[in-house]
């Protein structure tokens, strides 16, 4: 009971910690004139995806890699089924933006980009399949061209188009203090989580691998599940996709290549079925929006990806010791 207790506070300190460091760095950012769009695509983006980022990097230096596997995949698929799903069926979600249908394709990529570097046995026959500190560089480095792609992209769009910004103005030391404040929360957080998951999964005879794909992975989740279900309230679907297919993006090439480069992470024979799953969700979506006219997710198929994610869990809860 104490560790599901302690679980909690560390998410609320994740979640509370990630807010903070937004909102100093966005306060620092306008101090300097950057963009709003730009800091859309950087600093929030970022902030969104630090609770995965933070518990990974915890998780990745304690040589807790099944965790760090299971929390990458865990989160993109929720993102994809439960988080879209959930918002599809609210109000059909469209696709608009320029930007989407280069990262929703990009999503798909980063899904198979996965299943490759993990098949090491496949294509090299070593023994053990491996994501290296090799191919954690390499996914850092697509990572990189993403960034820069995005940021070229924003500066050439019309200012018009840029994220209405309804945030305070803070001062200088207020943002430094909001900066190191979250980072205090982000640090603390992830150690909770990652102190507390490994003996939940102790204590209740799970393997790390499933409390990563299930707790973690939905509670490192909560800022992409809060900003998507309001934006679609709002009617701004669009806003919706971006930040779920930008998230798995960033979950696999910059978090799960920074894991990497920290500790190699060994891939046990159970988290292939996560690794495909993860690549049957960006295809479902991907599916959605390009097979036909109309470009966008209606409330059927978002029951679909639901009903699939709730399958998922069911398998997972069946075979929680693998």
């Amino acid at each position: 009971m104490l560790d599901i207790l302690i679980l909690i506070a560390g998410f609320i300190a994740l979640i509370l910690g990630a807010n903070k460091l937004v909102d100093g760095a966005s306060g620092l950012a306008k101090k300097f004139n950057i963009p709003n769009i730009v800091i859309g695509l950087t600093i929030v983006a970022f902030g969104t995806s630090a609770p995965e980022l933070v518990v990974n990097i915890i998780a990745a230096a304690e040589n807790d890699t099944a965790l760090v596997l299971g929390n990458i995949m865990g989160s993109n698929i929720f993102n994809v089924m439960g988080i879209l799903g959930v918002c599809a069926i609210i109000y059909p979600l469209s696709v608009k933006k320029n930007t989407t249908w280069i990262e929703v394709p990009l999503s798909l990529l980063a899904a198979v980009a996965v299943l490759i570097i993990v098949h090491d046995k496949f294509f090299d026959d070593p023994g053990t399949d491996i994501i290296s500190r090799t191919d954690g560089l390499l996914l850092i480095l697509f990572f990189i061209i993403f960034l820069v792609y995005n940021i070229s992209l924003a500066i050439k769009s019309d200012p018009e188009e840029e994220i209405n910004s309804k945030e305070k103005k803070y001062s200088v030391p207020l943002c430094i203090l909001f900066i190191v404040l979250g980072l205090a929360g982000l640090v603390l957080g992830g150690k909770l989580i990652v102190m507390s998951a490994v003996n939940i999964a102790a204590s209740f005879g799970l393997s790390q691998r499933v409390i990563g794909l299930t707790i973690i992975a939905i509670g490192t989740s909560l800022p992409e599940l809060a900003t998507s279900v309001v934006a679609v309230r709002k009617k701004k679907t669009d806003i919706a996709i971006g930040n779920v297919v930008g998230s798995n993006i960033f979950n696999i090439f910059f978090v799960l290549g920074i894991s990497a480069i920290i500790n190699p992470v060994v891939v046990a024979p159970a988290s292939f079925i996560d690794i495909n799953v993860n690549i049957c969700a960006s295809l479902l979506l991907f599916l959605f929006i390009f097979a036909r006219k109309g470009r966008q997710i209606d409330r059927w198929e978002g029951s679909i990806l639901l009903l699939t994610y709730i399958g998922y869990m069911v398998f997972l809860i069946l075979n929680s010791s693998v």
